[in-house]
């Protein structure tokens, strides 16, 4: 377990005596400091005992289970606040069968190196070498070729991808290459009544893109509203993202044309069931704010 990249959660610990190194003296220092997030190595070598030995006094003694650190957006007290707002001005203003009529978008970057987690992804192998032929050495580019994404989701499905332009996105190009997208999916899938959800990005805050909204969407969910740093509350953020990288081969990307090829192949993969699950559960989620004290939601 490396240095910041997990918790141990104390629980009561359990009768009986501890083996050879599991003296009731290292057991006492060893949850004294575990609070201090320290690594199983280090306890080890604090202790004068084996890893094996610190292990067994976490897992045996103490009842602890390892925890990653989860990474969240840092929440000022004015985002809290207008988190909660937005929970009450969604329980006031719409129904349940209101949210599915919702179509949430987002924008995402994809890079040629994939992803790769350093604590979920392992390889099967009798020894290093053999790992390292099954795919055990990730290689990752100084400067990685990128592709960004703008994909939106309802009740209804995903809508078209739409790749966007090398170098960034202002608000002339959300306006002529994206909400065009949006409104003909949204008109042709969700009918005369529909709701567009962008989140704070400056191109969708300014003023020519709030000016299109209005005038081009039946309803959209304007920029005052939306609260900041909460991706917890957009289900391709929380969610649609996820199911995307996860159902790409990875191995077959090798060009930004076979990065493209293997997200499309990915958004179709993902069944309408799938994404309806993930909507109906939204209206859930943002109700749970209010108790929740407006923090983020796992």
């Amino acid at each position: 377990m490396q240095k910041h990249q997990a918790f141990w959660q104390y629980q009561n610990s359990k009768n009986g005596r501890p083996r050879s190194g599991r003296t009731q003296q290292n057991i006492s220092k060893a949850k004294k400091m575990i609070t201090k997030n320290v690594s199983q190595r280090k306890l080890a070598k604090q202790l004068n005992t084996s890893k094996s030995n610190v292990q067994r006094i976490l897992n045996l003694d103490l009842q602890l289970k390892p925890y990653k650190i989860r990474r969240q957006p840092f929440l000022q007290t004015a985002h809290i606040e207008k988190r909660l707002k937005f929970s009450y001005w969604v329980q006031n203003n719409f129904t349940k069968n209101d949210c599915l009529k919702i179509l949430f978008s987002d924008e995402k970057q994809f890079e040629i190196d994939g992803v790769y987690n350093t604590q979920n992804d392992r390889i099967g192998a009798v020894d290093r070498a053999q790992a390292d032929l099954k795919g055990g050495i990730f290689q990752k580019q100084k400067f990685p070729q990128k592709v960004m994404v703008w994909i939106g989701v309802s009740s209804r499905g995903l809508s078209p991808l739409v790749f966007l332009p090398k170098g960034g996105i202002n608000s002339q190009i959300y306006i002529d290459q994206v909400l065009p997208v949006s409104k003909k999916f949204g008109d042709d899938n969700l009918g005369e009544d529909w709701i567009y959800q962008q989140d704070g990005a400056t191109c969708h805050t300014s003023e020519q893109t709030q000016n299109w909204c209005y005038d081009n969407f039946p309803n959209f969910i304007p920029k005052d509203k939306w609260p900041p740093n909460s991706p917890d509350l957009n289900p391709l953020d929380y969610s649609v993202w996820n199911e995307i990288v996860n159902s790409m081969k990875w191995n077959k990307v090798y060009s930004i044309t076979t990065l493209k090829q293997q997200i499309k192949a990915a958004v179709k993969s993902i069944s309408n069931e799938t994404i309806l699950h993930i909507c109906q559960n939204w209206y859930k989620r943002v109700r749970s704010l209010q108790s929740n004290n407006g923090l983020f939601i796992q």
